[in-house]
């Protein structure tokens, strides 16, 4: 029995997110319709975690096990062959038995992109959140770095999270300019329902002058104030899990 690990890239445009689910057509379903195509048999897939509608990823990982003896270019040019194009294996490789996805990631690296134009951009709007107003970027980094570090971050989720503890392990969060583009890079441990996009939310406020930068550090005490709004997911990117 071979265990085999997939690295994924999608646009999250046109689903309703990773995980199989009864509202809507997800990436998952999509991909385990394909593999089952190529194998002749159903495959579930385990993932490194789930996104939701509208958001996409360069670096997925996701792993099967199966007793086809099947070399690895099957499992990306023959499923490349076979999947939408707005997915794609990158890479496939042969992992040990005892690999999985989820329970074998150590750290996360996600990017929310921001688009700063006057005028509204036909062709970043599908990967960005375009505001028109400027920000203040280094009143953004001032606050984003009491993001990082562990805290609880319960300040930080979305209605319908189901984690047992809300403290996490934020890594870092850089912010950096690609006119007309900022995006904010955020790399954790693991991460909350809409976790991010709250983050990005907050920060937006900050840069719009609705929030001072020490207000982000007290929303991670506990104070029961109440963070930002949720970033739409258009701009989020999953770009790389660590193992």
């Amino acid at each position: 029995m071979a265990n085999i690990c997939l690295i994924l890239e999608f646009d999250g445009t046109a689903y309703a997110g990773w995980q199989v689910q009864a509202n809507g057509v997800s990436v998952q379903q999509v991909v385990e319709a394909k593999l089952a195509e190529l194998l002749g048999a159903p495959v579930r897939l385990v993932s490194s975690g789930r996104t939701d509608a509208g958001v996409h990823a360069r670096g997925m990982v996701a792993n099967f096990h199966t007793d086809r003896d099947l070399p690895l270019s099957a499992y990306r040019e023959g499923l490349n062959r076979l999947l939408p194009a707005d997915i794609a294996v990158r890479e496939a490789r042969q992992v040990g038995e005892d690999f999985h996805a989820r329970f074998a990631a150590r750290g996360k690296w996600y990017r929310y992109s921001l688009c700063l134009t006057p005028v509204r951009s036909p062709l970043q709007g599908r990967y960005s959140w375009q505001l028109r107003a400027p920000l203040n970027a280094e009143a953004m980094a001032e606050a984003a770095r009491h993001l990082v570090g562990v805290h609880d971050f319960a300040a930080f989720r979305t209605s319908g999270c189901d984690a047992r503890t809300t403290v996490r392990e934020i890594f870092s969060v850089d912010i950096q300019a690609e006119e007309p583009l900022l995006h904010i890079d955020v790399r954790g441990s693991g991460f909350l329902r809409n976790m991010v996009r709250v983050m990005v939310g907050t920060l937006v406020e900050v840069g719009l002058g609705k929030r001072a930068p020490g207000d982000v550090a007290a929303l991670l005490g506990g104070c029961g104030e109440r963070a930002g709004r949720t970033a739409p997911p258009q701009g989020l990117c999953l770009m790389e899990v660590w193992y």
